[in-house]
């Protein structure tokens, strides 16, 4: 599938040249490398929107794994309407009724679009499991439907790619820390959140099982390490692209002809007008 690999020679026949004494990306490469993926993922953009391709990409793993990180670099060059990230809540009293797939089903892509979900159905076999929010005979019917599920996805045409981040308790803990002392960090720290980090070993079992009944030749699941966020984004990113068969079919550039001279408007007094307040120095001052 896809192309073999997006990393230049350079990184990889001088290693050196972009660690940095811990082992780390260094960040001039990480940057540059960022950008060179970016620029790919709009290629790949423009290529599912002209062949009409339905490409779903779910991302999973423990909080504070990095989920949200790789999320917000694929798609934050990307034109909104057709890398769509969806990230449900809390499923209402009406949906608790409904088939447990139905409103993801809703959420699937149409042609010409890319569905990246910060978490998925898989809820059920992670959060809801280790949680007790759904009963044995619910956790062991999704075991046995979700395989069947995903094969339909793919047999009707849709591409999915199945994420899992791995990070280990250490680092995962230095996250929560990080996100307890830095306020607009605070949010992404919730009570369920403090609750999980105390299930590590359930939660364990839990992504155990899910991967003994869902790690499907039609559906595997690609495990990323991310205790190193920047390794994990570049690797993910680079898999993504390696895994979906795309051309460069960027459209010309196009030129823009001069502007007309209009005539015969006038400007509303700038004075009956309401504007922001101008808070910064236009200039410098001694």
């Amino acid at each position: 599938m896809g192309k073999e690999s997006t990393i230049p020679e350079t990184a990889v026949s001088k290693p050196k040249s972009i660690l940095r004494k811990n082992g780390k990306l260094k960040t001039a490469f990480y940057e540059k490398e960022l950008t060179r993926l970016q620029e790919e993922l709009i290629k790949l953009q423009y290529w599912v929107q002209d062949k009409g391709l339905r490409v779903v990409i779910l991302f999973e793993g423990r909080d504070a794994a990095g989920k949200g990180g790789v999320i917000k670099r694929i798609t934050e060059r990307m034109n909104p309407r057709i890398g769509r990230i969806v990230a449900l809540g809390t499923p209402s009293d009406r949906e608790k009724t409904q088939w447990w797939f139905q409103r993801y089903v809703a959420q699937l892509p149409a042609g010409g679009e890319i569905v990246l979900f910060d978490r998925s159905w898989y809820n059920r076999a992670l959060v809801e499991r280790v949680m007790g929010f759904c009963t044995d005979h619910q956790y062991q019917e999704f075991l046995r439907s979700c395989p069947q599920f995903e094969r339909m996805l793919v047999r009707s045409g849709i591409t999915v790619l199945k994420y899992w981040f791995s990070v280990s308790d250490e680092e995962q803990e230095r996250r929560f820390q990080s996100r307890l002392s830095t306020p607009v960090k605070r949010w992404k720290l919730s009570p369920m959140d403090v609750e999980s980090r105390n299930r590590w070993v359930e939660y364990s079992r839990a992504k155990d099982a899910m991967f003994d009944h869902t790690d499907i030749k039609q559906c595997p699941w690609y495990v990323v390490p991310s205790d190193d966020k920047k390794r994990a984004r570049l690797n993910c990113i680079n898999h993504i692209l390696s895994s979906i068969n795309y051309e460069d079919i960027t459209p010309p550039t196009i030129e823009l002809p001069p502007r007309k001279k209009e005539s015969g408007y006038i400007r509303p007094p700038m004075n009956e007008q309401t504007f922001v307040p101008d808070l910064y120095p236009t200039q410098e001052t001694d």
